[in-house]
């Protein structure tokens, strides 16, 4: 990177840090036209693209990132959780299996990724997924709540109470929503 990119890369951070997000992504996209192979400028444009509800814009900047650095599992991470906020299910179980083949430990794209395959209904595959970011992260009171859900809905009820009873060891709230969202069947109220 050239320190012209350099330079509005940070100002872009400094715009970002009083929350002119407008400002900081003409910095970016200034950055890129100065060195159009800075990776952290594409992914830094994809992330405001991306809370700013632009989601194709995100995708097509992540690519560009992708592009450059193939083998960075945060961003194919990245990537997926664009692609399932989109509803594009199978193209983000595709960015979240290359994140953990990139990265096995890399729980939150197990997680994301279990979410995106219960979405086109492999749940089996949904399960083992999450099964697999409970693991990794075992105090994930989301990823056990979403385990929870995903046995709920392939009716294995005794494996939904084995996750309200290992949810309850450290999270009564969660444990409580997972009960109230899986109502009488077989899911009873953990004990006091």
């Amino acid at each position: 990177m050239n320190f012209q990119a350099r330079w509005h890369y940070e100002l872009a951070r400094f715009f970002l840090f009083f929350k002119k997000e407008e400002r900081a992504v003409r910095r970016l996209e200034a950055a890129l036209r100065s060195d159009p192979g800075y990776v952290v400028a594409h992914e830094s444009l994809a992330f405001l693209h991306a809370s700013a509800g632009r989601g194709a814009a995100a995708v097509a900047s992540f690519r560009r990132a992708l592009d450059l650095a193939p083998n960075h599992a945060s961003t194919w991470f990245n990537l997926g959780f664009v692609h399932h906020g989109r509803s594009e299910h199978e193209q983000a179980v595709h960015a979240f299996a290359r994140a953990v083949e990139l990265s096995p430990s890399l729980d939150r794209a197990w997680y994301g990724m279990g979410l995106a395959q219960r979405s086109l209904g492999r749940l089996p595959e949904a399960a083992v997924s999450l099964e697999r970011s409970g693991k990794l992260q075992p105090m994930n009171p989301h990823a056990w709540y979403e385990l929870g859900m995903t046995y709920y809905a392939m009716k294995r009820y005794a494996k939904v109470q084995e996750v309200i009873e290992y949810l309850d060891g450290f999270d009564p709230k969660m444990t409580m929503q997972l009960v109230r969202d899986t109502p009488e069947r077989g899911a009873r109220e953990p004990a006091a």
